[in-house]
């Protein structure tokens, strides 16, 4: 055994005092929920065009008639732990639609690649290309060359310049969110690199699990038909 090995009353009496730390974890969680929603809106006021499986579409246009838009910004579709993510979007969007949310993974790939990689996955919700767009730029998950030897800024700080960029990923996740009254398009919040482990529903189960994310592993994540 490599593991502490203890008596019910043991587990139970520590199984307690995590349950105040959880419980006031929650409360935590409900409270930066409020801070979140109290963010002042920001007018979109570019142009951003995207590819669809419909046919070429503004940002308003990602909104499909509803007042609020969450977008997921997908590295490609080779990342891997992409895909783990999305796995679980399926079920929920028809649950955010019903809530005047709607939802779109947004990628720089050709839309092409990317309706081929939903199909692969087996997957329904909406895709759109940014592909020749500024939108990934201006939201904080690509880079240029240029950006990346002076230092880019992600996750609101800025790294070191990269000396190599082949070495250095062009594409980080992250995800958006999006408001439309009035005619106008609002961004609303943002949250890159662990900012969203708390949507990655694979990551709640993995931390609830007896050994965690086991992320020693060389090849942690993969397609989900390549395991």
């Amino acid at each position: 055994m490599s593991h502490r090995v203890g008596t019910r009353e043991e587990w139970r009496a520590e199984r307690l005092e995590l349950l105040e730390a959880e419980k006031e974890l929650t409360r935590q969680s409900d409270e930066l929920a409020r801070r979140r929603q109290e963010l002042p809106w920001v007018r979109v006021d570019k142009d951003y065009r995207f590819e669809t499986e419909h046919g070429p579409a503004a940002l308003k246009d990602l909104f499909r008639g509803r007042s609020q838009l969450l977008i997921y910004h997908y590295m490609s579709p080779a990342c891997p732990s992409c895909a783990s993510m999305a796995d679980g979007f399926n079920g929920f969007v028809v649950h955010l639609e019903n809530h005047d949310v709607a939802f779109t993974a947004v990628c720089r790939s050709p839309i092409d690649e990317l309706i081929a990689h939903k199909r692969r996955m087996g997957w329904t919700f909406e895709w759109a290309s940014s592909a020749g767009s500024d939108f990934n730029f201006d939201f904080g998950v690509s880079f240029t060359d240029e950006q990346l030897q002076a230092g880019p800024e992600y996750n609101f700080r800025k790294l070191p310049p990269v000396a190599d960029t082949s070495e250095f990923p062009s594409d980080l996740p992250g995800m958006s969110a999006f408001a439309r009254e009035g005619g106008n398009v609002y961004h609303t919040y943002s949250a890159f690199a662990r900012g969203g482990d708390v949507l990655w529903g694979l990551y709640q189960w993995l931390d609830r699990a007896p050994k965690g994310r086991n992320e020693d592993g060389e090849e942690w994540f993969r397609l989900r038909d390549e395991y």
